[in-house]
């Protein structure tokens, strides 16, 4: 007997429901627990937290310079999110966007101070800043490469390798700014590379701010990701392999390619994340430079729920967080660690989102048959 038109219009219903509890309502309601988790803990300890968050929103929009520096910070948040995102749909963990984004950097620093020497002349910026923007490129998508390669051709698993291309990475870095690509001006104590020629500089968006074209790029950058995904055959293959690899494999999709070809892009876009820090914001490569983008953009991937407009956003309150904290600090004597610990909170709750369901008594949809697998949603 089949089912009346009111009946399946109800069904489709609750599934619009389901989708949209799962992608926009958990998130939004998993910060604001944290934030009500937090407020309880700075109050224990002694502050006040309305006059925290009124600083940390001040800090962040609170004035032009503070937009600024909120779209500053958000900027690698959006590349390095974007890339655990990518690696995420294709059913992979990719831990190693910190690695990739700190070798992105390096090479793009090289390619912007050395490469005029290594020739004898000054390159026109319309060469140079391309070079050092796609050399920080190649090297995040080689380094990403590398454990894809080893877990289609071995089937090591990518969480493992990538931790381990890590450690390589900030080790090689080291090495590489405390030794042969250090800046030799003898008054320079700082393990760094020399500051990038001008013509591999990227300017700034508004003329006294700091907030530069990095932002507009990252935003295109997630536009294309998105098309990429939803609207393109590879992207397709990938969505697919992330469900559910055996169905791929069956239907003709070359699974070990799609493995390699995933962790390249997500390795792409972090090593683009080093890359822009570099020619637009610090011109040169620093031991250090990155407070822990690469790991924050798996907070940042699992908030914005793979989604790339999900992933700005979040990026965008990442960003947010660590601009207002400098001014939450001044007026309330909290440490700025404290954002960490937000962080961490939307983290955990985002994860585990049966909290958020039994704390605001959300109903869990039915439980089904799951015939695919995958990382943040």
């Amino acid at each position: 007997m089949s089912s009346s038109p009111e009946s399946h219009s109800g069904s489709k219903l609750i599934q619009i429901w389901q989708a949209i509890t799962r992608t926009v309502l958990i998130p939004v309601l998993a910060v604001f627990t944290a934030l009500i988790i937090n407020a309880i803990i700075i109050r224990v300890s002694g502050g006040d937290p309305i006059l925290a968050y009124l600083g940390l929103w001040e800090g962040a929009f609170g004035s032009p310079k503070a937009i600024s520096e909120t779209l500053v910070w958000s900027t690698p948040y959006i590349f390095a999110g974007l890339s655990v995102a990518l690696a995420f749909k294709g059913g992979l963990f990719n831990i190693g966007a910190e690695g990739q984004l700190s070798f992105g950097a390096l090479i793009s620093a090289w390619i912007g101070f050395a490469l005029p020497k290594l020739l004898g002349t000054s390159l026109p910026w319309i060469i140079h800043l391309p070079l050092a923007l796609f050399g920080g490129i190649l090297a995040g998508a080689l380094w990403g490469a590398i454990p894809g390669w080893l877990k289609a051709r071995t089937g090591g698993h990518e969480v493992i390798n990538t931790i381990m291309m890590n450690y390589i990475a900030v080790l090689l870095t080291s090495f590489l700014l405390n030794g042969p690509l250090k800046d030799p001006n003898p008054f320079n104590v700082i393990a760094r590379t020399p500051e990038i020629a001008e013509s591999a500089r990227l300017t700034p968006l508004i003329e006294g701010f700091r907030v530069h074209w990095g932002i507009v790029i990252a935003l295109l950058i997630a536009f294309a990701v998105g098309w990429f995904l939803w609207k393109t055959t590879l992207g397709f293959e990938i969505r697919t392999v992330g469900a559910n690899p055996d169905a791929a494999k069956y239907a003709g999709i070359n699974v070990s390619r799609i493995i390699v070809l995933t962790m390249s892009l997500a390795g792409g876009l972090a090593g683009m994340a080093g890359a822009v820090e570099v020619i637009a914001l610090n011109y040169r490569q620093e031991l250090g430079f990155s407070i822990g983008y690469g790991f924050d953009a798996i907070a940042i991937a699992l908030l914005g729920r793979s989604h790339p407009l999900g992933v700005v956003l979040a990026a965008i309150l990442f960003g947010a967080m660590r601009s207002g904290a400098t001014r939450m600090q001044f007026l309330t004597q909290i440490p700025v660690d404290i954002i960490s610990v937000v962080q961490a909170l939307i983290l955990l709750l985002v994860a585990a989102e049966e909290i958020v369901r039994f704390i605001y008594r959300i109903k869990a949809p039915k439980e089904t048959v799951v015939l695919t697998r995958g990382w943040g949603g």
